[in-house]
C-alpha cells in the first residue's frame, strides 16, 4: 500500500497542497519530509503525537523523516490557536526546552544506529541571519495582504497580535527553505492549524529556489472526540509523555477509558497494528463491546510505544490489582501511581487503634459510624477486611513503609502517607 494509501485510510489526511504530484513522488522515489514542534514545554503531549507518529509512518514506508526542534520559534511563539499574546520565555528556559525535548524524540523515534530520522534545531541557522539581511533577503518576499488573510493571522486581528507573532510564519518559512535546499526535504506535514504556515513555506521555496522546485504541504485533521471535546484533554489537564508529569499508569488508564465511538479512529490514528488487525478489533467493539478488547490494545501499544515493555506491565500489574483487590501485591511505587488521584491523608508512625485512626484522619465523621463500618466489614486495609474494632494500626501496616490503603465501601479508596 502506498503511504498515501495508508494515510486516506486511517482518515489522517485534512488537506494537501498536490495530492496527485505528492503520491506520484512518493511511489517513485523515497523523499525526506518533516515536522516540527516548539519548546513551549518540557515535554510533549499525546496532542503533539499526531503528525510524529505520521513521520513515522513514512519512516516504515522507507522515506527519510526529519524531526525540527524550534529553538529559534519557541522564543517567539506560534499565534495559531491562541487568542492573545504568549508570554515570552527567557532564552534559558527554551534551551532547557530543547534539551528535554530532543531527547525525548530520540526515546521515541530513534533507534540506536538510525540514519534514516535525522533531528535538527532551526536556532541553528536562524540565530545566523541579522536583521538586516531578515528583512532584505526574507520579508520582501511576503505580502502583507497574503498573511493578513491566513485563518492564523486573521483570526487574532479584532483582539490584536504583535509583531513578533506575526513573523512568525515568516521564520518557519525560513526553515522549509533551510530544509529543502540542504537536506532535500521536499515535504512538510503539520496539524490543520499549521495550513497557512505551510503555504507560505512553499512560496518562499518557489520565489527563491524557482517556480519549478517541488515540494508540497500536508496537513492532518484536528482531533476531537465523539462528544465534540478537544482531544487529549481530561479533568486533571494534558497527558504528558513525561513519566513525572503523567504516571505510566495514568496514561495507560487514559487510553483503556477511550468510548467506543472514538476507538477505532485512535487505533487508526495511533497504532501502528495492520488494517486487518484493526478491522478484526472494530467487528469486536460491535459484537462484543464489554470486552473492550480495543481498549486494551490500544492501551497496550500505546504504552509500550512511549514508555516500553517493563513500564507497560506495571501499568498492567496495577490496574489488575485494583480490579482485584490485592493491594499487597503491589509495591509502594506503584501505590503511589495507582493512587495518585485517591484522597490522601497524612498519619504518623505511631500504633493508633483502627476507630480512633480513621475518625482521626477524617476518613470516617464519627467514632460510631467507624466502630459500625468496621464490624459490618466495610472497611478493608491493604485489601483485606477489617472487623474487629479493637484491632491497631501500626508502622508495619504500611507497605514500603510509606502507604496504606484504605477502601470503604467498594469503590471508596484512600491513601494514607505514613510520616
Amino acid at each position: 500500500m502506498n503511504i498515501i494509501d495508508e494515510l486516506e485510510w486511517r482518515d489522517a489526511i485534512n488537506q494537501q497542497t498536490d495530492a496527485e504530484g505528492l503520491r506520484k513522488l512518493t511511489e517513485e522515489k523515497a523523499i525526506s519530509l518533516y515536522c516540527g514542534v516548539d519548546p513551549t514545554g518540557d515535554s510533549m503531549h499525546i496532542g503533539h503525537l499526531i503528525p510524529f507518529i505520521m513521520l513515522k509512518r513514512f519512516q516504515l514506508a522507507g522515506h527519510r523523516p526529519v524531526i525540527l526542534i524550534g529553538g529559534a520559534t519557541g522564543t517567539i511563539g506560534d499565534p495559531s490557536g491562541r487568542q492573545s499574546e504568549r508570554s515570552l520565555q527567557t532564552l534559558e528556559q527554551v534551551q532547557a526546552n530543547v534539551d528535554a525535548l530532543t531527547e525525548q524524540m530520540k526515546k521515541l523515534f530513534v533507534t540506536e544506529g538510525d540514519a534514516q530520522i535525522r533531528l535538527v534545531n532551526n536556532y541553528d541557522w536562524t540565530h545566523k541571519i541579522n536583521i538586516i539581511e531578515f528583512l532584505r533577503d526574507y520579508g520582501k518576499n511576503f505580502s502583507i495582504n497574503q498573511m493578513l488573510a491566513k485563518d492564523v493571522v486573521s483570526s487574532r486581528l479584532e483582539t490584536g497580535i504583535s509583531f513578533t507573532e506575526f513573523s512568525y510564519q515568516i521564520l518557519q518559512s525560513l526553515d522549509y527553505l533551510h530544509l529543502f535546499q540542504n537536506e532535500d526535504v521536499q515535504l512538510q506535514i503539520g496539524g490543520s492549524d499549521q495550513w497557512g504556515n505551510i503555504t507560505s513555506g512553499l512560496d518562499l521555496i518557489r520565489r527563491k529556489a524557482g517556480s519549478e522546485s517541488v515540494a508540497f504541504g500536508l496537513t492532518i485533521p484536528l482531533m476531537l472526540k465523539a462528544d465534540g471535546t478537544k482531544f487529549g484533554k481530561t479533568a486533571g489537564g494534558a497527558i504528558w509523555l513525561d513519566p513525572n508529569k503523567t504516571t505510566p499508569f495514568e496514561f495507560y488508564q487514559f487510553w483503556a477509558n477511550t468510548d467506543d465511538r472514538d476507538v477505532v479512529k485512535y487505533l487508526k490514528y495511533f497504532t501502528f497494528l495492520s488494517k486487518e488487525q484493526i478491522e478484526e478489533l472494530a467487528e469486536k467493539v460491535q459484537t462484543e463491546p464489554h470486552k473492550r478488547e480495543a481498549q486494551k490494545m490500544l492501551a497496550e501499544e500505546m504504552t509500550r510505544f512511549v514508555h516500553g515493555e517493563e513500564l507497560l506491565e506495571q501499568a498492567k500489574r496495577i490496574t489488575a490489582a485494583l480490579f482485584s483487590g490485592d493491594i499487597r501485591s503491589l509495591t509502594a511505587d506503584e501505590i503511589e501511581q495507582g493512587f495518585k488521584e485517591m484522597p490522601t491523608f497524612e498519619a504518623t508512625q505511631e500504633s493508633k487503634n483502627i476507630v480512633d485512626w480513621l475518625v482521626d484522619l477524617g476518613i470516617e465523621p464519627s467514632k460510631r459510624q467507624a466502630r459500625e463500618d468496621v464490624t459490618k466489614g466495610a472497611i478493608s486495609m491493604n485489601g483485606e477486611k477489617v472487623t474487629d474494632v479493637a484491632r491497631d494500626v501500626t508502622a508495619e501496616d504500611a507497605i514500603g513503609g510509606r502507604f496504606i490503603i484504605i477502601r470503604k465501601g467498594k469503590k471508596n479508596y484512600s491513601l494514607v502517607k505514613l510520616t
